[in-house]
């Protein structure tokens, strides 16, 4: 195994080089022209920023033959080299790691789960460990350098200390996360928050590209949301922007597990909706599998639960675009499995909600599997190797 210096970054030293990259690396193959335009930087800026990039091996150059112009040379693209560098995403769930080797451009190329049997730090670190542990000899098939280690936690993280405050899911308070993962693995160790974790990929690579303002809402566990404005992830003075799941929408509403009453999460969440749909039915169900199943064969009370959580997910989303104003929200996570029940009443509470000419905002839904949560966490590290130029908001 080979993990890379703890300060290897690519050589994009000033905002425009940060710029141009990530420009590459999410719209490319491009001409330089097309950089140009795209970040509004001079020809000449341009040329400066790509030649280190180049030189490093970070970018590559093709003749684009369908390019060539009436007179004089032909366009060449430019384009990020997605071998050049290996990036390893954590996500860690109330039950299990779930871990993905990635290249520099965020392509999967191995993907690994592991069961928990607990979620206490002592349990989970030596299994997070050892997770990164086997991704990087599955690295060493590949000759290439392993460059960072993200991971991905939900709560309240700091990403600039990589220290969770507070996991609820985890009941972690205060773990050192970052210093732990990284003197055990030796590797640039970035640690985020999921949902902002997740919005990066979207934004880089995903349903986010060529957006300057959008909003990824994700439902599920837990209810959250992550914000891109002017082209940043916003995580806000105390890290916790987007927190739309304790927005309550309802004071005489379920108390949520923060504290506070009628709380979107404490109502719309699946666990919330399963502890609804048990008190309304009176069934002793186990799963929320079992309530989709109920309110999918009919059940009047089991399909109410899930139209409450669909006007408290549209009223969220209202919320967000009347404040914010994206071009898209696009909803995510694993209670996408139910949105054939709720859909209808996120869209009519989202309408009701949002006021004038933002009830134009594109809503996409998005269903995506747990990996992509793991590279989200891989893309947050390809984010930190870049350079802080393209995460300080």
């Amino acid at each position: 195994m080979c993990p890379a210096p703890l300060h290897e970054t690519v050589p994009a030293t000033t905002p425009a080089a940060s710029l141009v990259f990530t420009t590459v690396l999410s719209h490319g193959p491009l001409t330089r022209a097309e950089v140009a335009r795209r970040t509004s930087l001079s020809p000449a800026a341009v040329t400066k920023a790509v030649r280190p990039l180049m030189e490093g091996g970070y970018l590559v150059e093709d003749l684009d033959e369908g390019a060539r112009p009436a007179i004089g040379r032909p366009a060449n693209l430019v384009r990020v080299d997605g071998g050049r560098a290996l990036f390893i995403g954590v996500k860690v769930t109330g039950d299990e790691i779930i871990g993905v080797l990635t290249d520099l451009c965020c392509r999967i190329r191995v993907a690994r789960h592991m069961p928990l049997t607990g979620r206490e730090p002592a349990v989970v670190l030596p299994a997070l460990i050892a997770m990164v542990q086997e991704l990087l000899v599955e690295a060493d098939g590949f000759g290439v350098r392993v460059c960072g280690l993200g991971i991905a936690v939900s709560g309240d993280v700091d990403r600039l200390d990589g220290v969770v405050r507070y996991s609820p899911f985890l009941d972690w308070r205060d773990v050192p996360l970052a210093d732990v993962a990284g003197t055990a693995t030796g590797l640039p160790v970035t640690v985020d928050n999921d949902v902002r974790a997740l919005t990066v990929a979207e934004q880089w690579f995903g349903a986010g590209v060529g957006l300057s303002d959008f909003a990824l809402v994700t439902v599920g566990a837990g209810i959250g949301c992550g914000l891109v404005v002017h082209g940043r992830v916003v995580s806000g003075a105390h890290g916790v922007a987007g927190e739309i799941g304790h927005l309550s929408i309802d004071p005489l509403g379920p108390r949520c597990h923060c504290g506070n009453q009628g709380c979107v999460e404490g109502i719309a969440s699946d666990p919330a909706i399963l502890r609804e749909v048990r008190a309304a039915t009176g069934r002793p169900l186990a799963s929320v599998a079992e309530a989709l199943e109920l309110a999918r064969g009919g059940d009047p009370s089991a399909r109410e639960v899930y139209a409450r959580a669909g006007e408290a997910i549209g009223r969220a989303i209202g919320s967000v675009v009347n404040v914010l104003g994206p071009e898209r929200v696009i909803i995510s996570g694993e209670g996408l499995a139910a949105y054939d029940l709720f859909a209808e009443d996120i869209r009519t509470a989202f309408v009701r909600s949002a006021f004038g000419t933002a009830a134009r905002c594109d809503l996409m839904t998005r269903p995506l599997p747990f990996e992509e949560w793991a590279r989200g966490a891989a893309a947050t590290a390809i984010q930190s190797f870049i350079g802080p130029h393209t995460y300080q908001d």
